[in-house]
């Protein structure tokens, strides 16, 4: 016999979905789009820079620049800097088209699981990195290092331009880096895996792979940076702290390169660091991280977003059943608003959303 008083079951409630399973918001996610996408993403960034190369050696050999020994336009190391930037700037509108063209779902939920950046709390990432990496580049200046070259004030007719140009192209250059490994390559794979680590891991390596190889203690410093932003980016439920760390890192590697006379010319990165060097950078990311983690227990950025149900194959019969087809027919998927109650707007107030997801003689950019 069935008790009157007894409460009603509750709806079944649609899966709520990590950053790094953002692929699968989509009511037209398919297997083979992620697969896709990475295709698309790779070829087209190599062809985007190549054109950006080709058209910027055209345009300095119709100008008179110099040729370089190997054969390339010679700009100087602000011009040549700033193309090198711009080049890797290139990814960004990349992957955004790759995430609504082959992804099939908007371009913002690669930025965050809101759909879009959430600046005020980018801005609180940037503002916890600035004193950590001031300290961090301040101590790797003061620190000796084995064949260390003595450096010399390159003046403000030099540094002034460099830093304006800096200040442009470095914020689009780290942010591109961002979205194709932590944003990217990061959901590509947790489309398929729920574990964040089988995502989180291959994205790193091939990060710090992609900065060349240097020396043993740059590799591990650039793939535990790596690590720790995509952690990060899944804990947070977007690519802002990986940005504010990144953006706040290159800023101050290139100023102090382009404060000292040729600083621009080297091509060291940070998979150039000595051990030395790269103790003191993975302290610092550590104290960022822990200065993150504080901040979201206060501001609890929204991490995950209700799925969207698939769209239901075409009826064989089309006009018939109507309120049958309306029923399955998808919901619009809309972004869960970035709040500071720590429950999703899907459920009921208090709900937890989802439990915690697992956890040179300068500085040089990564």
């Amino acid at each position: 016999m069935t008790n009157p008083l007894a409460a009603p079951l509750p709806a079944l409630l649609p899966e709520l979905l990590p950053y790094h399973r953002m692929a699968r918001v989509s009511a037209r996610h398919r297997w083979w789009r992620p697969v896709l996408g990475t295709g698309f993403v790779a070829v087209a960034c190599v062809l985007v820079a190549g054109l950006l190369y080709g058209l910027g050696s055209a345009l300095g050999a119709a100008r008179g620049y110099p040729e370089a020994p190997d054969g390339t336009v010679e700009f100087g190391p602000v011009s040549g800097t700033a193309l090198d930037l711009l080049a890797i700037a290139t990814a960004l509108p990349v992957v955004l088209l790759a995430v609504r063209w082959t992804g099939r779902r908007p371009a913002g939920t690669v930025s965050s699981v809101t759909g879009g950046l959430r600046w005020r709390w980018l801005g609180l990432c940037v503002l916890a990195a600035l004193p950590v990496l001031a300290v961090t580049t301040g101590a790797m200046l003061l620190l000796p290092v084995d064949d260390a070259t003595p450096s010399r004030w390159a003046g403000w007719e030099v540094f002034g331009p460099a830093l304006a140009m800096l200040i442009v192209l470095v914020p689009l250059q780290a942010a591109a880096e961002e979205y194709v490994f932590r944003g990217w390559l990061t959901q590509a794979v947790g489309a398929f895996l729920r574990s964040p680590w089988w995502a989180l891991v291959p994205q790193a390596v091939l990060f710090a792979a992609a900065h060349g190889w240097g020396t043993p203690w740059g590799f591990a410093d650039l793939a535990v940076y790596g690590v720790v932003a995509g952690w990060l980016t899944v804990r947070t439920g977007g690519l802002e702290a990986a940005i504010g760390l990144h953006v706040v890192n290159n800023l101050l590697a290139f100023g102090v390169s382009a404060a000292v006379v040729d600083g621009l010319k080297s091509d060291d990165t940070a998979a150039d660091l000595p051990w030395q060097l790269a103790a003191v950078d993975l302290a610092g990311i550590a104290l960022y991280t822990a200065a993150v983690l504080w901040l979201a227990r206060r501001r609890t950025p929204t991490r995950t977003v209700p799925a969207t149900a698939p769209v239901p194959p075409p009826s064989p019969f089309p006009g018939a059943y109507p309120q049958a087809l309306a029923a399955h027919a998808p919901a619009p998927w809309i972004p869960v608003p970035y709040a500071d109650r720590p429950d999703a707007p899907a459920l009921p107030l208090g709900a937890t959303p989802s439990a915690p997801l697992p956890g040179d003689a300068e500085r040089t950019p990564r």
